[in-house]
């Protein structure tokens, strides 16, 4: 197990610019992705689902709305700062449909069904450092 502690700067992230104008730092490793995104407003993402991967978004600043597709309905959700966006395998899209950016954290992985809740609860060890 590697114990160094690493800090990424936006200096490390590749950075694109998306036809559907999202700005977005892609944080890569090799088990996980950390994406900083910026919708612009009166901007929206293609619709598309992911068979995959799990997709998890934090809502930092403006208003995320979220249109998803079941069976033939779509429904539309909102989200705002400190919420958070559980994607799932959903047909959906994203769009800021207001006059100020949004901004939001992405987290994406490959999830292998296993219930890791107590291992993550539990994983802290203290510590007395001299």
């Amino acid at each position: 197990m590697d114990h160094d502690l690493d800090i990424k700067t936006l200096k490390d992230a590749i950075h694109v610019e998306k036809e559907n104008h999202t700005l977005v730092d892609y944080f890569l490793f090799d088990e996980y992705e950390i994406h900083l995104n910026t919708l612009p407003p009166h901007c929206f993402q293609e619709w598309h689902y992911h068979s995959k991967i799990e997709e998890t978004l934090v809502i930092i600043e403006g208003t995320l709305t979220a249109h998803y597709k079941i069976n033939d309905q779509i429904i539309t959700k909102t989200a705002n700062p400190n919420e958070v966006v559980r994607v799932k395998t959903s047909l959906h899209t994203f769009a800021n449909e207001t006059d100020q950016p949004v901004r939001f954290i992405v987290f994406r992985f490959v999830p292998d069904g296993k219930n890791k809740q107590e291992i993550i609860k539990q994983d802290k060890t203290i510590v007395e450092v001299k």
